[in-house]
């Protein structure tokens, strides 16, 4: 067999098991060949691999590329000044009268032009990087009018140009309220005129929305993904946050990839998902840094065989953080998720939350060939560490990246 390129004397996380493990395969190798996996497997049951490049591992763990599968990456301005603001007491309620919250990062995004966001934006995703994330989800959300959605999910498009990285976008218009608009007449405009300008000019694959008290109801999220589902665009979901709206059952009746955040989500919530194959997503940094307290059905997800994805949930206001691997030990200390949950849902599980299950999440044959070349012990050290980045290399599409 012919390859480009042989990864050996290494100790593989595949993915690629039934059960749901983490498909350990030790002494394994790698081969691709045009930036696809070609073969997986342990060295001694290898067929003849004639490779133009061999690369010895030295025993380092070899995982699928990491996949962050819901961050609001672009946006502009700073709210560490409401953070300070909140340990002192302040509400968020009354940053929020004061023209602060997702208020301020509208007013900051909006006055950014596309330079300006670009470089805003890309040491948030280099961080990311250089901790193994080969696939990165971007959603708009900061614009919440249709030129400034458009600036968003323009630059999470050219991210993807200026680094090796697979970025998906995502229209998050229906993130917030406008100030000075009312709720129902901006949904109508975001399914009248933006979906479908956004669909037509290709900038998303997927719709999303906030559907809770302090944001939409399920009937606009309703109204939403029927614009979506009209302009052949997938559906997401922020569900079930702050309290039991029924926003992640009703995604998943119209067929959602994700229902993200879940933290209230309910048993006819977790049955929907699991008929409609819809991924649990859980954004443990948003959890930790608003002291929330209510966990998601963690165990119940698990009984009902509901995929269970982590991700940063990188955004300046509930969650400004840019580490999968941080984000894996706070999905275990936090709720209680395994190792290899925790591996999983950057992997195999977030694949699917974007829809690319077919390609990305698994070390398979037939594959993109994107890996993250590991200096542990074992995989538990992934999840077990705080602070500690052991990425030896990062492969995206069969190349050093």
């Amino acid at each position: 067999m012919r390859c480009d390129t042989l990864w050996h004397n290494a100790n593989l996380m595949t993915l690629d098991d039934p059960s749901g493990g983490l498909g350990i395969v030790r002494d394994g190798v790698i081969a691709a060949h045009e930036g696809r996996i070609v073969h997986v497997g342990s060295a001694a049951n290898a067929p003849t691999l004639a490779a133009d490049q061999h690369i010895d591992c030295a025993g380092r763990w070899i995982s699928p590329g990491l996949i962050d599968c819901h961050t609001h990456l672009v946006y502009a301005g700073n709210r560490a000044g409401e953070f300070e603001q909140r340990l002192r007491g302040v509400s968020y309620a009354e940053i929020a009268r004061a023209g602060g919250g997702i208020v301020s990062t509208v007013k900051a995004t909006r006055a950014a032009d596309e330079a300006a966001l670009t470089n805003a934006s890309l040491p948030r995703l280099d961080a990311m990087l250089a901790e193994g994330i080969t696939t990165i989800e971007i959603k708009s959300g900061y614009g919440l009018n249709l030129p400034d959605e458009r600036k968003q999910l323009r630059v999470a498009r050219q991210l993807g140009e200026l680094r090796k990285v697979e970025v998906v976008p995502t229209f998050l218009g229906a993130h917030a309220v406008p100030p000075g608009h009312e709720a129902q007449a901006y949904i109508n405009e975001v399914c009248a005129a933006m979906i479908p300008a956004i669909a037509a000019e290709g900038l998303a694959e997927a719709v999303d929305i906030f559907c809770e008290n302090i944001a939409f109801t399920t009937a606009q999220a309703q109204q939403v993904f029927e614009a979506a589902r009209q302009h052949g665009l997938a559906i997401k979901i922020h569900a079930e946050q702050l309290s039991n709206q029924h926003g992640a059952e009703l995604a998943a009746h119209f067929g959602a990839l994700s229902a993200d955040h879940i933290e209230f989500l309910d048993a006819t919530g977790i049955a929907a998902m699991h008929r409609a194959g819809t991924v649990a997503v859980l954004l443990p940094g948003a959890y930790y840094f608003t002291r929330e307290t209510q966990l998601p059905p963690v165990p119940q997800l698990r009984e009902a065989g509901v995929p269970i994805a982590l991700a940063t949930d990188c955004n300046p206001g509930t969650s400004p953080l840019t580490s999968p691997l941080l984000t894996m030990n706070m999905g275990a200390t936090l709720f209680r998720l395994t190792v290899a949950e925790c591996i999983a849902g950057f992997t195999r599980e977030a694949a699917r939350a974007l829809g690319r299950a077919d390609r990305l999440g698994t070390l398979s044959a037939g594959k993109d060939c994107d890996l993250a070349i590991w200096d542990v012990e074992a995989p538990a050290d992934l999840v077990y560490r705080i602070g500690f980045n052991p990425l030896h290399a990062r492969v995206w599409r069969g190349q050093p990246a």
